[in-house]
């Protein structure tokens, strides 16, 4: 029943009412990432969407899904052997909004104080 009701009046965890009828009635399902995001595509059609495991957070994407999912390669993934770059780090959570979040020295969410700027430094004064 809980889902049921998340479904309903909510956008962020999964999926809504509205992209499970539009999932079933042209979606033809492509496959799923290592995180649990099922990538489907219009049948006939061009468009292509994710129904993301639990919150709808964008960098859980892997960057092969990515490239798919924003039209940069035709092949999905699931139908040919992709492997990550040497480059391409492995996924880390948004920290953005919570206690996690980086604050630098200085900030007003941080019991540091912000260091002293050096002697090189003389501020701007209007007039002047």
């Amino acid at each position: 029943m809980w889902k049921l009701i998340l479904e309903l009046f909510t956008w962020w965890n999964g999926q809504t009412m509205g992209t499970r009828f539009f999932t079933w009635r042209k979606g033809e399902f492509v496959g799923e990432d290592e995180f649990g995001n099922k990538y489907y595509r219009e049948r006939g059609g061009k468009k292509r969407w994710v129904i993301y495991n639990g919150l709808a957070e964008a960098s859980t994407i892997p960057p092969g899904w990515h490239g798919w999912m924003h039209h940069r390669v035709d092949t999905p993934p699931t139908e040919e052997t992709y492997y990550p770059k040497h480059w391409q780090k492995p996924h880390q959570q948004n920290w953005t909004g919570t206690p996690g979040a980086y604050r630098p020295h200085g900030s007003i969410l941080t019991p540091e104080h912000r260091p002293e700027v050096s002697g090189d430094y003389e501020a701007w004064t209007p007039g002047q």
